[in-house]
């Protein structure tokens, strides 16, 4: 996504690595779920990613389709299955890298 933001507008934290961070989130639910602030509103999940896609000019059309709730909540669906698998997937990037 960093590549995809040519214009900067995204400010992307890492609190894997402790980096500083002003959000009232408690760290663990940070690192759980994807979380994006939009409009003084913080976002989690599949909304997150809705706002990180509107910001970027070339995902914009995505992140708009995703403002229909029944849009959303069918990636809000197939996000918590990611979740379900993500440790799995990560397990596996680790042994081929």
């Amino acid at each position: 996504m960093r590549r995809l933001d040519h214009r900067r507008v995204i400010q992307f934290t890492d609190v894997s690595r402790g980096e500083a961070t002003d959000c009232p989130i408690d760290r663990a639910m940070l690192l759980a779920r994807f979380h994006a602030r939009e409009d003084g509103r913080v976002l989690s999940g599949a909304a997150a990613f809705a706002a990180m896609w509107r910001a970027i000019p070339m995902l914009r059309p995505f992140g708009v389709m995703a403002r229909n709730r029944r849009v959303l909540a069918v990636l809000e669906h197939a996000y918590v299955a990611f979740l379900r698998v993500r440790p799995r997937l990560q397990r596996l990037a680790r042994r081929l890298a």
